[in-house]
């Protein structure tokens, strides 16, 4: 009996403990329930073309004790007025830090200038350079396409290709369909290589690697010659894996294709594949000049699977040195994987304001396009697709398009421009990459900003972040008091990052709060 009723304690106090720990995580906004305090993210956008809709932002799951904060986006009656956004950041104007600043305002909605500080002035953009990168990206590619990592048959009856087709983000074992880094997988592309070898009893096959997609210089000459090393930055190759991207304190490695293609050996050698890998001849990236400038190439798309028999499937003709020989015919698809979507991948570079990842998608672009593939080349290549959609690029030059060059000069003005123009609708590829924008508080860049005195705008501001030493850059949107989504731009000069940043984080929770009608 008094066994029984140790038990029975015991148990009750344990649900004690429970409900109250449930109860304080439920104040902090950490777990749904009536006493949730804090405001959840605003909901996702419809995709009507032409409808302006609030920036996207993952739901929690689920909560039943608070109401969504932010509904459909406000109407007229609820726009600020150019003169109450003036006075309710006349104090944050003022501020020290902002002295050699340019700093834009605008209504999301209608377009309406509500705020305009120097912003014709030409300054250095830092990661900002990014949005610009994103409009012209956003020119060639559709809302869906992905790119192919491919494997052909090569010239000779035991020769194989790996074909680089722009995927820098492939998953080194099995790819992950719901997955934006490593959607492809290498081990799936053993799988069908090797099913395609079998099927012609080829069991010892040479190895080669086609760089000729997209080739170009791997760094910039204008970035630091430590970027690399300090991990700010990879090197610019149409192949890699997903597991070898720059991040914070793992640089990346100096070649990426090759250790693609010697994990693709390896992974075919335990399918009972003996792979002996070609010396790479010297390509394009290697034999840029100096200053960047490289011989413009043909316009192509990415490595397709149309341009031969479908994958493994073996040549009717038999000729050739692979026909004959019992192979395939040269250029016979032997396997391929595909990537996420390339609007996707560019969310993903705004979110991890990935500098390599941005320059191989917006170098895959220019080279559609038939524009060179240097830095330089690139950089001009996305000011003029800037200028086409019909937004003034007067003095506005790149040097590359993720913006880790001192010499790029934009104006604050033309990235508000930008930033209306991807929420109108009508821009799918550059739509998804503003929701890939870090959400204040909460994500990427923006993860430890906005949580304190600033935190009006936590959770609410999606925006792109600029950091250089002397420069320092925030674009992006945010809901205000009343719902109405406006775009902001800052941009800083000589103060010290920390002082930029704070001042940046004060001057867009102002404007989150004011209301400013």
């Amino acid at each position: 009996m008094i066994r029984g009723m140790t038990y029975t304690m015991a148990a009750i106090c344990s649900a004690v403990v429970i409900l109250l720990g449930y109860a304080v995580l439920d104040v902090a906004g950490a777990a749904p329930g009536v006493l949730t305090t804090a405001p959840l993210p605003p909901p996702p956008p419809t995709e009507t073309p032409g409808t302006r809709t609030l920036p996207l932002v993952a739901q929690p799951t689920p909560s039943t004790s608070v109401p969504q904060p932010l509904p459909s986006l406000a109407g007229e009656t609820a726009a600020p007025s150019a003169s109450g956004v003036e006075a309710a950041l006349a104090d944050v104007r003022g501020t020290a830090a902002l002295r050699d600043s340019a700093l834009v305002v605008r209504d999301g909605q209608s377009g309406r200038v509500l705020l305009d500080q120097d912003g014709a002035a030409l300054r250095i953009p830092a990661s900002t350079t990014k949005l610009l990168s994103a409009a012209a990206i956003g020119q060639v590619f559709h809302a869906d396409e992905t790119l192919s990592t491919v494997v052909r048959a090569g010239a000779g009856s035991d020769e194989i290709v790996l074909v680089a087709g722009g995927d820098s983000l492939i998953n080194p074992g099995k790819g992950e369909p719901d997955a934006v880094a490593g959607r492809a997988g290498l081990r799936d592309l053993a799988d069908e290589v090797a099913r395609s070898l079998r099927a012609r009893g080829l069991t010892k096959v040479r190895l080669s690697v086609d760089e000729s997609y997209a080739d170009g210089p791997l760094l910039a000459t204008t970035w630091g010659s430590d970027y690399r090393r300090l991990a700010i930055t990879g090197p610019v190759s149409m192949l890699g894996l997903s597991t070898q991207r720059a991040t914070s304190g793992h640089p990346a490695l100096s070649d990426p294709v090759a250790s693609v293609r010697d994990r693709l050996a390896e992974l075919l050698g335990g399918r009972g594949v003996d792979v002996s890998v070609e010396k790479r001849p010297g390509s394009l990236a290697r034999r840029a000049t100096t200053d960047n400038t490289a011989v413009v190439p043909t316009p192509t798309p990415s490595p397709s699977l149309d341009a031969t028999a479908p994958t493994g499937t073996p040549s009717a003709s038999g000729t050739g040195a692979a026909g004959a020989q019992g192979g395939y015919a040269p250029g016979t698809v032997l396997g391929s994987i595909e990537s996420a979507p390339v609007r996707d991948q560019l969310a993903l570079a705004l979110t991890d304001s990935d500098n390599a990842l941005t320059e191989i998608l917006a170098r895959q672009a220019a080279f559609r396009a038939g524009a060179g593939t240097s830095f330089p080349e690139v950089g001009a290549w996305v000011v003029q697709q800037v200028g086409a959609l019909g937004l003034d690029t007067t003095g506005v030059t790149l040097s590359d398009a993720s913006g880790l060059s001192r010499e790029n000069r934009v104006r604050a003005d033309l990235l508000a421009d930008v930033l209306v123009l991807g929420y109108d609708g009508h821009h799918p590829v550059l739509r998804r990459a503003l929701d890939g924008m870090p959400i204040s508080g909460l994500t990427g860049t923006l993860a430890g900003r906005f949580t304190g005195s600033d935190h009006d705008a936590a959770g609410r501001a999606r925006a792109k972040t600029g950091t250089l030493t002397g420069a320092n850059a925030l674009a992006g949107s945010v809901v205000d008091d009343d719902g109405r989504l406006l775009v902001f731009v800052g941009m800083v000069a000589g103060a010290g990052t920390n002082d930029a940043r704070a001042a940046l984080d004060r001057f867009v929770a102002t404007v989150a709060a004011c209301g400013c009608r």
